[in-house]
């Protein structure tokens, strides 16, 4: 399977994989910024930006100082191992500690389709709704870690954000949970910790 070989070569390569999921507007970019800013005097940092045709978030990102592919899959509601497979060698891997993938913004398509990546991250909003876990529990399966974000507009959207932890820990009891506001800078170094980049 092409996640295998994508899961050795990175191996062989002596580089940390994270992929990132989540639906538009729910802070992946942002999160994926925060932390470059973060670990960039610490690793040599590549991303593969996954879209289905704009450039938007690969140039926020070649802001912060990563090396940035962008995949566009032309239509398609998710990244393949077979595009991350060409993209392997754009970035080329020899001379990174660290790559995140940013997949395209949906959680249910991702789901069916591993990349080879060693941790995944999935991003959610309180703004997408009290029920958007319940709704899409498959994301969640693989998961390594939750990030809830926008929690300071919480209680305008009437979400609670220990319910939305919660309906997680019911379907992957193995998830570690950080909740917080990207736009105000919340829960950021629990990331980190919770991944082991501190």
């Amino acid at each position: 399977m092409l996640r295998e070989i994508n899961k050795k070569k990175f191996q062989e390569y002596g580089v940390r994989v994270i992929e990132v999921r989540g639906s538009i507007g729910s802070g992946k970019t942002s999160l994926i910024e925060s932390l470059v800013e973060v670990l960039s005097d610490k690793y040599e940092i590549g991303v593969m930006a996954g879209d289905v045709t704009t450039t938007i978030d690969a140039e926020r990102l070649e802001k912060k100082g990563a090396k940035v592919v962008q995949i566009n899959t032309g239509g398609e509601c998710h990244l393949d191992a077979n595009l991350v497979r060409k993209a392997i060698n754009v970035l080329d891997p020899r001379k990174l500690d660290l790559i995140f993938i940013e997949n395209v913004g949906n959680l249910i398509c991702p789901a069916d389709f591993p990349l080879g990546s060693q941790q995944i991250i999935v991003v959610v909003s309180v703004t997408e709704g009290p029920y958007t876990i319940v709704k899409h529990p498959m994301i969640l399966e693989d998961a390594d870690l939750l990030f809830i974000n926008k929690i300071d507009l919480a209680e305008a959207m009437d979400v609670d954000p220990s319910s939305i932890e919660r309906d997680a820990l019911r379907i992957n009891p193995k998830l570690k949970v950080v909740k917080g506001s990207l736009k105000e800078g919340m829960g950021v170094q629990e990331v980190l910790k919770s991944l082991n980049l501190t």
